[in-house]
């Protein structure tokens, strides 16, 4: 492991993936990897019920991690990996609370509330051919809606003083020296810097995530239904 990221989902993460797996430091592992592989699912509600944190066996292959669910355990691997660089991706806190409520916390936002029967039938159907990933929304609150928020993502207030607090510790963890403070906006010059390669002759990636996110969601729950994975 070479790059930890430590910024929270819908800080430019997926941009960041794809910058280091251009400039070398890739595989990148992130949340999307989780997606595409269930059975990653079940490794990380492990770690998220404390069953095991072996990262070597979780990260084997990948030379840099962003986003959650990884992001959420940032002193751990900082630790596990004393010489791999971290990247804390920011962005305008208010911004950034608006993105995260319309998509990764939606669902647990909409805990409670009557799940139409098109939905319900789509998750027994998922749950049935591919069970790992039917653990998703378990594995989620496990290592990210608990573990980052104490289960209180429909609390603005409290969400952002979380996500000011956590930029906080991650500048006085790491040294200044090993830490790079990253907006994505920025482009390639900080980044190639901080990890000594050339700046390469093409625009920066700008992965828009929202669409990305919404976008797959349909695809990916037909070939769970069809192929089980």
């Amino acid at each position: 492991m070479q790059v930890i990221g430590a910024g929270f989902g819908r800080t430019g993460t997926r941009s960041l993936q794809a910058a280091l797996d251009r400039l070398g430091f890739g595989p990148c592992y992130h949340m999307s990897v989780v997606i595409d592989q269930p059975f990653r699912v079940r490794q990380w509600l492990d770690v998220g019920e404390g069953r095991t944190r072996d990262w070597d066996t979780l990260f084997d292959g990948f030379r840099s991690a962003v986003d959650w669910p990884a992001a959420a355990y940032w002193r751990e691997l900082a630790e596990h990996y004393p010489a791999a660089k971290v990247v804390l991706t920011v962005r305008d806190p208010e911004r950034w609370y608006d993105s995260v409520s319309a998509t990764i916390f939606r669902s647990a936002l909409a805990e409670g509330r009557p799940v139409p029967l098109r939905r319900r039938i789509m998750r027994r159907l998922i749950a049935r051919r591919a069970p790992d990933f039917a653990l998703y929304p378990r594995m989620a609150r496990a290592t990210v809606i608990d573990r980052v928020f104490d289960g209180r993502v429909g609390d603005r207030e409290h969400v952002l003083e979380v996500y000011r607090r956590h930029l906080a510790e991650v500048r006085a963890a790491v040294p200044a020296g090993r830490l790079l403070v990253f907006d994505v906006a920025q482009g390639w010059e900080p980044l190639c810097d901080f990890l000594g390669v050339p700046v390469p002759d093409e625009p920066f990636p700008r992965v828009n995530e929202r669409a990305a996110f919404w976008g797959k969601r349909p695809r990916r729950r037909l070939r769970l239904i069809v192929l089980g994975r």
